[in-house]
């Protein structure tokens, strides 16, 4: 009863828990920037180490059966060509697939150019496209490498080209649509806009990868790969945009 009734006025007059009140004292004192740029390092080593611990299971083969019997799961017992789910899904899938395809990524990645060029960001443009023909590069690269052929399964139900692995469309996607994210986000002036163009961005992402283990067209691991490898990219990215800035070689962004 004494617990509560001291929760109860912490509440009534503004206090709250030193933990709390300690972390707003840190990101204030060592400012909102340089606390997003140790999340941003942390989670570009995160998605190495990810890319790198996938890629020695695959090579080791101890996901495969697992993924298999997963892919499986997907799809009715009684005809494998048949995704679970309601009749729409399937549908949906198959339109939310192509926003991680090339001509879709383009598109988009035009459009912002064209942002940036009416805005007179014409080292913000060098840097998107350098980052964009950078991923796409990296993901045939490490396709070519790796060599792994598409699962066969269960039915492919929409079409695909080039190896497996890593998915091309949940890489692609995650540079792409990230980096975007953060070019656009250094142009805004309120903080949750930022966060929410990076939030957009990465559920983007999700969707694409998830439809494409839902298609039948890529393993997990291949599309897990793919998420980790484009994020990683994408915030490299970031941070040399973060270092040429400091330098000013790049537009400053908006506080």
């Amino acid at each position: 009863m004494f617990a509560q009734t001291q929760f109860a006025s912490a509440g009534k007059f503004g206090l709250c828990f030193p933990p709390m009140t300690r972390l707003r004292e840190l990101l204030s004192s060592a400012g909102w920037r340089e606390f997003v740029l140790l999340l941003s390092v942390g989670a570009l080593f995160g998605g190495i180490l990810v890319f790198v611990g996938v890629t020695d299971l695959v090579l080791e083969g101890d996901l495969h059966q697992t993924e298999i019997r997963w892919m499986k799961d997907l799809r009715s017992p009684e005809d494998l060509a048949r995704p679970i789910g309601p009749a729409w899904l399937e549908d949906v899938s198959r339109e939310v697939t192509v926003l991680g395809g090339g001509v879709v990524l383009t598109l988009i990645t035009l459009v912002v150019i064209g942002y940036l060029l009416i805005e007179r960001w014409y080292a913000s443009t060098l840097l998107l496209l350098v980052a964009v023909g950078g991923g796409m590069l990296l993901t045939n690269v490490l396709k070519g490498f790796f060599d792994r052929d598409r699962p066969t399964v269960v039915p492919h139900l929409a079409d695909s080209l080039l190896k497996s692995y890593p998915s091309g469309h949940s890489m692609m996607s995650s540079v792409v649509y990230l980096t975007l994210a953060v070019l656009l986000a250094r142009a805004m002036e309120r903080r949750r806009v930022k966060v929410y163009c990076v939030t957009v961005a990465l559920l983007l992402s999700l969707i694409v990868g998830a439809s494409r283990v839902y298609l039948g067209l890529h393993y997990p691991t291949d599309v897990i790969v793919g998420w980790a490898g484009g994020i990683a990219w994408a915030l490299l990215c970031w941070l040399a945009a973060y270092w040429l800035e400091k330098r000013g070689k790049v537009e400053p962004q908006r506080k």
